[in-house]
């Protein structure tokens, strides 16, 4: 039998009339209004989303999008390893320069002799205050430089001034009362020297005096093989008239229980500063009573002693130690500034500075 759908008095199905009850309720002035936001929102949401996707690109630098290696950074590959040298690992030279010129030549000799890879090395200059011919005679080295064959030449050589308008006498300069002011500027010239050549590229950083006159050609391979965060070799003041040698550095030393309670004594914010080259002691207005480096036997090898303060006459630093925020104070941070204030900081910061009381080097006989 067929089925014949039922239909109403006046003629419509019940399928007919649900139907024109739907489309009477979407076409109805508020169905039709909420329809419309809905749909602005949807537009709004992928307007949005398509616009941060072109934001993101147009971040992307054009050398990067093309894929040029010089624009992105992977700065965890820069490490500094006992491989040192072996493992390609770029190396800076940093030396703050005043009145240098008569240093110059016998500097850049002694840079010539080192086994260290030339191409793997960065010099970089500041010099601040002179009266001589430092710059101009630093610019002519470079220029020299640059004419070696490729394998022989230096990866970068900067040359940086800046004047801090500072000048003692050269009696203050090296005397007890000129010590606090004058540490304060030569610290102020090491972290500019820094902040301004430090690539992202070097994993170790050397601070070298221009006026060291002798040193191994293998000790940056020797420092590195020890591979802690600060390294230092043992000073030493080089007579000129003889073979004869006195030890020079004394910034680098140890603290010992009777210096711990002289500096429990003074408090936190008084300086003390150790003498060169007056023997087993600091300046005679202050004895400090600590251990240094040059008081310690130099038939050691590589052994190598825990030291608490330091100078940078000739100092190995790990780079990412400078980079994670270890400078060197220009105030007094524990009875320190300068070189001695910046081993103290990076004591504090967890790091391990060390000596080297059987690796030599030799500073010129000019105080």
């Amino acid at each position: 039998m067929a089925y014949t759908p039922a239909r109403t008095m006046n003629g419509h199905s019940p399928a007919r009339d649900a139907r024109s009850r739907l489309v009477a309720v979407l076409t109805s002035r508020p169905a039709v209004a909420v329809a419309s936001i809905l749909l602005t929102l949807i537009f709004t949401s992928f307007r949005s989303i398509a616009d941060l996707s072109g934001q993101q690109r147009s971040r992307i630098p054009r050398r990067l999008a093309e894929g040029a290696p010089d624009i992105a950074r992977d700065l965890t590959t820069i490490q500094a390893t006992a491989a040192g040298p072996s493992a390609g690992e770029k190396l800076l030279i940093l030396t703050p320069l005043k009145d240098a010129s008569p240093w110059l030549d016998e500097y850049f000799e002694n840079l010539a002799r080192l086994t260290y890879p030339p191409n793997l090395i960065s010099l970089a200059f500041l010099v601040s205050d002179t009266t001589d011919d430092t710059i101009a005679k630093l610019e002519r080295r470079a220029r020299r430089l640059a004419k070696l064959p490729k394998a022989q030449r230096y990866d970068s050589i900067t040359i940086l001034q800046k004047d801090f308008h500072f000048n003692l006498g050269s009696e203050v300069r090296h005397g007890f009362e000129g010590q606090p002011v004058r540490r304060s500027f030569i610290a102020k010239a090491r972290n500019w020297l820094l902040t301004a050549a430090l690539r992202w590229d070097h994993a170790w950083v050397l601070w070298l005096d221009v006026d060291v006159v002798r040193y191994d050609p293998n000790i940056l391979s020797d420092l590195m093989s020890i591979d802690k965060d600060i390294v230092v070799p043992n000073t030493l003041w080089h007579l000129e008239q003889s073979w004869d040698f006195w030890g020079f550095d004394r910034n680098n030393f140890a603290e010992t229980e009777e210096s711990l309670k002289l500096l429990k004594k003074l408090g936190p914010d008084v300086m003390l500063v150790e003498a060169n080259p007056i023997p087993l002691a600091g300046y005679r207005e202050l004895m400090t009573s600590r251990l240094h480096l040059v008081d310690m036997p130099t038939h050691l090898g590589l052994a190598y002693v825990p030291l608490d303060g330091i100078g940078c006459t000739f100092a190995l630093v790990k780079a990412h130690v400078h980079r994670e925020g270890v400078t060197f104070p220009t105030f007094v941070f524990d009875n320190e500034v300068e070189t001695e204030g910046f081993a103290k900081v990076a004591k504090r910061a967890g790091y391990e500075v060390v000596g080297t009381p059987g690796i030599l080097v030799f500073h010129a006989q000019n105080h």
